[in-house]
């Protein structure tokens, strides 16, 4: 079974081994990422047990691969995933790797998969496996991250010619409209805010709220990522979900803010209070720069009950994601700004998405433009 030793050996660099195609334990120097190292060593593995496979028969066809485990091609995709399966050929995000391995398991249960060849012909034990999950009320967009992942297992399996088609083919994916919509909240309800929750947690509002970053992404700062100098915030490609190094600036007030929570240990207290039971070793360098709840949403839930704020009206729901619709829809609300400037704030790849899934109208804004019209239209000015 493939792993990694606890310490690196002097260089920093961690020692990995896996077993090969003839069963014997073979050792590798990795790098100085003991989970990177991890992931090689799998990926390794995997290929080493596809050469075992491959040498079992004479000759390789997808039609022969349906004899194989599908326990073990699924490990060899995770492997694969976790090593360059991710955008830029980069390794999965940690969630999104948790997440395909819950999920095909899951199927693996479900429609007791044994191997490669139990995928033919399963259209009809899928549906029938969402329609009852549908009645029992699970949400079509869950429904349709389970069928994802199955579905791009069965495209990876293809590219291998593991599989010589899609048995998911004529699959479709269930309509997501009906989900509740994300508003943005009202300046007002932002100072509201800011008057009722705790300061640690308004930190963390206030800088999603400046920077639209995701929780995830802000649970990944760190304290040497607060750039004093010029003003913002360093995000790196490991963890970001564009996988890009990018500079994400900040107002010079959250920025004192900032360091003055930095300088005064109450980061590094709540850092002792949260997470050191996690890691023994903690340095001021990895201590994270706010603190994000495991449960987002339920936090903000109580500050909003507090501040007397309505998680959900008629134009939508604030959860925490909703920040980042806030922050998106106030960039594009302040005066002077064009839109591809709210694009790059926002790390999207087209102004489509800015303004399709995020930006969002204001009726009090939307009535102030018709009245601009209508005082034009009786020439009120003139």
């Amino acid at each position: 079974m493939a792993g990694v030793r606890t310490e690196p050996v002097s260089s920093g660099k961690y020692r990995g081994w896996f077993i090969d195609q003839n069963g014997k334990q073979r050792y590798f120097t990795g790098t100085r990422n003991k989970k990177a190292t991890l992931a090689k060593a799998k990926e390794l593995e995997a290929q080493h047990r596809l050469a075992r496979l491959k040498n079992e028969s004479s000759m390789f066809h997808a039609e022969d691969s349906h004899t194989y485990s599908f326990a073990e091609i699924k490990d060899e995709y995770l492997a694969w995933g976790q090593t360059q399966g991710g955008r830029r050929h980069g390794p999965w995000g940690t969630t999104h790797a948790r997440n395909r391995r819950m999920h095909l398991n899951w199927w693996q249960q479900a429609l007791n998969l044994e191997t490669l060849s139990n995928l033919e012909g399963m259209l009809p034990a899928v549906e029938k496996i969402r329609r009852n999950l549908q009645r029992e009320g699970t949400s079509n967009k869950t429904l349709n991250n389970y069928t994802e992942a199955l579905r791009a297992f069965c495209h990876w399996c293809i590219k291998r010619d593991y599989l010589s088609k899609d048995p998911l083919h004529h699959l479709e994916r269930f309509d997501e409209s009906a989900i509740s919509l994300r508003r943005a909240m009202t300046e007002e309800e932002i100072h509201q805010l800011r008057k009722h929750a705790p300061y640690f947690r308004w930190l963390l509002y206030a800088t999603a709220l400046e920077t639209g970053l995701r929780a995830n992404e802000l649970r990944s700062l760190t304290v040497r990522d607060l750039d004093v100098e010029n003003n913002g915030l360093r995000l790196h490609k490991a963890w970001t979900k564009d996988r890009k190094d990018r500079f994400q600036p900040l107002s010079m007030e959250l920025v004192e803010q900032l360091k003055e929570w930095v300088d005064t240990g109450e980061a590094k207290a709540l850092y002792k209070k949260y997470y050191s039971r996690k890691t023994a070793k903690a340095t001021i360098s990895s201590t994270p720069l706010l603190y994000v709840p495991s449960h987002t949403a339920r936090s903000l839930d109580l500050d909003l009950a507090t501040a007397g704020i309505a998680k959900e009206t008629e134009e939508g729901k604030i959860d925490f994601h909703a920040l980042r619709t806030a922050f998106i829809t106030l960039a594009i609300e302040a005066p002077g700004v064009n839109i591809k400037e709210v694009q790059t704030l926002a790390r999207h790849s087209t102004p489509q998405i800015t303004l399709n899934h995020y930006a969002r109208t204001r009726p009090e804004r939307l009535t102030k433009v018709v009245s601009n019209i209508g005082s034009r239209i009786r020439g009120d000015d003139t």
